[in-house]
């Protein structure tokens, strides 16, 4: 600027006079004049240069803070925004409908079996399925709606809708979930898709004498958005009060769950199995118990589901058959040990071998030994189950199909798969007895049992009308309450060394009586 200034100051007297005199006319400007006039002249080429770059440096730099900044706030797959933007931007989008006297619902949307598209698929088509999913999303949205991908396969919508029109956020979560279910076409492979979404309304938050947050609603989505998972997954449900509870006694359940294997309070019961023919126990059924210093006796149906959605029921199930190998080497060794196998269990390559392990280590004889699958597991890969059950036979550990009846096995499937023996769903057992239809079945399958050279054992034999009526029908081991109640080890061995079916003592008959007066 000064430059500038003296460049005015001097060049007005020197210019002039410099003119003139390349005319021929006066005499030629003051040389210490001319020579301020030219450094002036200098300093200002050299300061619009100067200027020019410190204007390209800033803009440089406010492109990459705007870069950052953009970095920051969204996802660069999907170019939604992300986790760390939703809040506050949330809370912005609340402020705002709060004074146009709108409120806002918070949609948490998860993909359904996420981790399987990319185990089986890759994670390129994961990333091409999550692009698809947000593009699909995105153009369900109305205007100032927001969307944010929070990490993984979980994605939050914020809606601002009118207080008295709430059922367009349920018409809204349809339509996400059915344009989300179109298989998502990638070349010549088709990916079918599902969400379960949770709903929470910024009006109906738990304590309304508050005003609730963009967090406090996040939390309530995703309890919401756990209660669609439990209840089947491919739907939506609105947050409740209760879901609340329900979780914190979950999460206290997993917690307690971890620690309680690694305290031993899981315990083997053991449940008698009984020759139809000559009322000889034939062997135990070992099922786990949680025995919980917080929850008490807990049985397998609240227990395996949780233990094996958080990653644990391996850990579990080796701790306990372990135990159990030891307690059956007591008994008399024409006693057998059935141990039933989660299907998690059978994704493991290495489940033979771990197995085999743990019958060296326990010194337990593998034909004693009989490993229970249920029919859910054939449907998943029926290649490496056939490689497990080979490997296992191979080494004289029996296999039997738990459950049958209550899936979907094929003839196909029974005939390549080297199964020793066929278990009854209960619930077809149970109701026999002035059930005409229960009968036909049990008559089918004991047929289809025959046919295929397999014995059969009844689950659920709970009086004689059941026995009687599986008598009618051929040769059956049977299990169930008629004989007694599943029992822990110290229990069970009383019971054996009553009856002199110890590793040192003799097999012995039992008759149904004889069982009903000594069951627990």
């Amino acid at each position: 600027m000064a430059a500038i200034i003296m460049f005015v100051g001097t060049g007005g007297h020197i210019l002039p006079q410099a003119i003139r005199s390349l005319q021929g006319i006066g005499l030629p400007p003051d040389r210490l004049l001319s020579s301020a006039l030219l450094l002036n002249i200098a300093l200002i080429i050299f300061g619009l240069r100067r200027y020019r770059d410190l204007s390209a440096e800033v803009r440089e730099r406010r492109h990459a803070e705007e870069t950052a900044r953009e970095l920051a706030e969204t996802d660069p797959l999907t170019s939604c925004l992300n986790r760390r933007s939703i809040a506050p931007s949330t809370d912005m989008l609340m402020k705002a409908c709060a004074q146009r006297g709108e409120k806002v619902a918070f949609i948490m949307i998860d993909i359904d079996n996420f981790k399987r598209i990319n185990d089986a698929n890759g994670h390129s088509t994961g990333d091409a399925v999550l692009k698809a999913c947000a593009r699909r999303i995105s153009e369900l949205l109305p205007d100032r709606a927001l969307l944010a991908r929070l990490g993984g396969d979980e994605f939050a919508c914020v809606v601002p809708f009118h207080p008295g029109l709430s059922e367009r956020i349920d018409e809204l979560a349809g339509l996400i979930t059915s344009a989300v279910a179109r298989p998502v076409r990638l070349g010549e492979m088709s990916i079918e898709v599902t969400v379960s979404v949770g709903l929470a309304r910024s009006d109906l938050a738990a304590d309304l004498s508050r005003t609730v947050d963009a967090q406090e609603l996040l939390h309530m989505a995703d309890i919401a958005m756990y209660q669609a998972k439990k209840a089947g997954k491919n739907r939506w449900f609105w947050f409740e009060s209760p879901m609340e509870s329900e979780l914190r006694f979950r999460s206290d359940l997993e917690r307690a769950l971890r620690g309680g294997i690694l305290a031993g309070e899981f315990v083997p019961f053991y449940e008698q199995q009984i020759d139809l023919a000559t009322g000889r126990i034939i062997g135990f059924e070992m099922l786990a118990r949680w025995n919980s210093p917080r929850f008490g006796m807990v049985g397998p149906d609240v227990f395996i589901p949780v233990a094996e959605e958080i990653g644990v029921i391996a850990d579990l199930s080796e701790r306990l058959i372990r135990q159990a190998l030891l307690d059956a080497r007591e008994w008399a060794p024409s006693l057998t040990l059935s141990v039933n196998i989660s299907p998690l269990q059978l994704r493991d390559p290495w489940f033979a071998q771990k197995l085999l392990k743990l019958l060296v280590e326990a010194n337990f004889p593998p034909s004693r030994l009989e490993i229970e699958i249920t029919e859910s597991c054939l449907h998943e890969n029926v290649g490496l189950v056939r490689s497990l059950i080979t490997s296992l036979k191979n080494q004289g550990v029996a296999i039997s199909l738990d459950d049958f009846g209550s899936g979907y096995s094929s003839l196909a499937q029974l005939r390549s798969l080297p199964f020793d023996r066929l278990k009854i769903d209960r619930s077809f057992v149970t109701a026999m007895p002035g059930n005409r239809d229960n009968a036909t079945i049990v008559q089918a399958i004991t047929s289809l049992g025959e046919g295929l050279g397999l014995p059969i054992t009844a689950e659920g034999v709970e009086n004689a009308e059941v026995v009687a009526e599986l008598q009618k029908l051929g040769q059956f081991m049977a299990q169930g309450y008629l004989y007694g109640r599943p029992e822990p080890a110290e229990q069970t061995r009383e019971r054996l060394a009553k009856l002199g079916m110890l590793a040192d003592g003799v097999n012995f008959a039992i008759r149904p009586d004889q069982a009903l007066s000594g069951a627990a």
